[in-house]
């Protein structure tokens, strides 16, 4: 029996044995004794549904060779490359990067912009909730109690979430 098989945007023929297909595909419809012509246009549909639509076939053509890195091209004139394949992968930390700083960007403009004329306050929040420094270095760099610190921070929060939940859609 030859099989009409699709690979990529073009179909391809294979000669298979018929009876070892039977045994692998349940043809079973009662009583009815099939012709080999038909066993073979049933086998040929339950392929055609299984493995020749365009959708398995688009997925297939780009997502076959994950996992495989290749290799850079090699002249004949060049030694043996025994690289892993790694330089051929995409780096995107840079975009990364990026994406993390204008993010960061865009918070910062935020609580400014809520804040507005208590640029310090603004300034705090961002070098102790953001930024990560600790309560105490700030106020020394300040030359401001802790608890001053404490206490603005507490209001700092309060009204940023105020100014959130009002503009949260």
């Amino acid at each position: 029996m030859k099989l009409k098989i699709r690979y990529e945007n073009m179909y391809q023929f294979v000669e298979v044995d018929a009876d070892e297909m039977w045994v692998n595909l349940s043809l079973d419809y009662g009583d009815e004794a099939l012709t080999r012509e038909e066993k073979e246009a049933l086998i040929q549909k339950d392929f055609d549904e299984r493995f020749n639509k365009p959708e398995y076939n688009c997925w297939h053509k780009f997502d076959r060779h994950w996992g495989n890195l290749s290799k850079p091209y090699r002249r004949d004139d060049e030694d043996l490359d025994d690289s892993d394949g790694m330089d051929t992968v995409a780096d995107y930390s840079d975009e990364e990067a990026r994406d993390r700083l204008y993010d960061y960007d865009a918070v910062c403009q935020w609580i400014r912009e809520t804040l507005g004329a208590k640029r310090e306050w603004a300034d705090m929040f961002i070098a102790i909730r953001i930024d990560g420094r600790t309560i105490r270095d700030y106020a020394k760099s300040v030359s401001c109690s802790e608890n001053g610190i404490s206490q603005k921070l507490r209001r700092i929060e309060k009204k940023l979430k105020e100014a959130y939940s009002k503009h949260k859609i």
